[in-house]
């Protein structure tokens, strides 16, 4: 239960984290934020083609299976080491997990040769 609770709260301040937000926040503007300012502009000025371009796109969007949730995550992490590359609090974590998860694609590689 303790490893349990750590987990969380260490995901808890991951998450949390103000500059981690702001990069979600401009990475999900870049990919899906666009769309749906440009079908308010297009339905409150009565533009067809925009309203008909942002509506295709979050058409796509709501497909369960779209890349773009995993599009978001990687723009947010870039824009994170572009933006702060000293906050070595968020960024330590993705690196130890990072290196975690190659290192066990390796031990599994290796055990699996044998």
């Amino acid at each position: 239960m303790a490893r349990i609770k750590g987990f969380l709260k260490k995901a808890l301040y991951f998450i949390a984290n103000p500059r981690l937000l702001l990069c979600l926040g401009i990475a999900w503007i870049i990919t899906n934020g666009w769309s749906y300012i440009c079908l308010g502009i297009g339905i409150a000025l009565d533009i067809p083609w925009l309203s008909a371009v942002a509506g295709a796109y979050l058409g796509f969007l709501w497909f369960p299976f779209t890349p773009e949730k995993i599009l978001t995550v990687l723009i947010a992490i870039f824009l994170l080491r572009l933006f702060f590359p000293r906050d070595e609090h968020t960024l330590g974590i993705l690196r130890r997990l990072f290196r975690r998860e190659r290192e066990g694609g390796k031990k599994k590689r290796d055990e699996g040769s044998e």
